[in-house]
């Protein structure tokens, strides 16, 4: 009998201290983050907070059909170089621009076939005006909303501090490999 309890009592610990870090960890998570998102042309969804656990997130509005859209290659070269030291990169398909396609197996074509994408890309969604997500709806507050395609936002991990590039900043740029690099040698610390 005594067994029984000691072994109950441990497993109930382990519950309870499991719980309380989620509550913990719920309680750290940016707000703007505390939400469920379908992945890209699935009907698996991901909590953002769970997936981003505090790191430096690269937020980018992307789509299909833009001349930014060989940046793709750029972007996932950028996840490959920068996952194992903490940052997570999060694509956001929009048709905000009418360049999107118009159904999301075309899309995660063009992504996970013809660029090779493996960093997280989440089911197509307004990047601006009034039916905005509620990820970019935070990140236009915090700068602007993007003016096109293949914006990027470099957000820290606590969600305070975002740093807004146009599409012209390639993923592959002195300019954002280095505030990058400062995000993540700052949150190291």
């Amino acid at each position: 009998m005594l067994t029984r309890y000691v072994r109950f009592s441990g497993q109930f610990l382990l519950v309870l201290f499991g719980l309380l870090g989620s509550v913990s960890y719920a309680a750290e998570c940016p707000a703007y983050l505390n939400v469920e998102m379908r992945k890209l042309h699935s009907s698996q969804t991901v909590n953002l907070c769970e997936l981003t656990q505090g790191k430096p997130v690269l937020i980018i509005n992307t789509a299909s059909h833009c001349g930014f859209t060989p940046q793709f290659k750029g972007l996932e070269a950028l996840h490959k170089q920068y996952a194992d030291k903490g940052l997570v990169v999060l694509g956001f398909p929009s048709d905000d621009f009418f360049q999107e396609e118009d159904d999301e197996k075309d899309t995660a074509k063009i992504c996970y076939i013809n660029y090779g994408v493996t960093f997280t890309m989440l089911a197509t969604s307004a990047v601006r005006g009034s039916d905005v997500n509620s990820v970019f709806k935070y990140l236009n507050e915090k700068t602007a909303a993007p003016k096109w395609n293949f914006y990027k936002y470099l957000v820290s991990g606590d969600g305070t501090q975002v740093q807004q590039f146009n599409s012209r900043v390639t993923p592959d740029s002195e300019e954002l490999n280095k505030a990058i690099q400062a995000l993540l040698a700052a949150e190291a610390n």
